[in-house]
């Protein structure tokens, strides 16, 4: 079996979709425009920092905060493993906030 090249994408993308079933899910790695900052010194991650887009039914009527705290707790292994997530960047909203939204754009 081939060893993934995005170990870290590969894990949260499994567990946010086994436990929010997301009808859209964005995973950015920008590790690389972090990789200089003196926290990631010595680091040989190269998936350390990630912006997470993540619409699902499971967020309806959470407010922010404990959205953000879902996913915190998905991912608690991942923040605290040696090498693993430093910085994650959450966008998290409904099917129905999202169709509001493109509403909005195209208004």
């Amino acid at each position: 079996m081939a060893t993934s090249q995005k170990p870290m994408e590969d894990a949260m993308r499994h567990k946010i979709t086994e436990a929010l079933a997301p009808t859209s899910l964005e995973i950015f790695n920008d590790s690389h425009m972090h990789a200089h900052h003196k926290a990631m010194e010595g680091s040989t991650s190269a998936e350390t920092h990630f912006r997470v887009y993540i619409t699902s039914d499971a967020f309806k009527s959470k407010m922010q905060p404990a959205r953000h705290r879902m996913v915190y707790t998905l991912l608690k292994d991942e923040m605290a493993a040696q090498g693993g997530i430093h910085a994650l960047q959450l966008r998290t909203r409904t099917p129905e906030e999202v169709e509001k939204a493109n509403a909005k754009e195209s208004a």
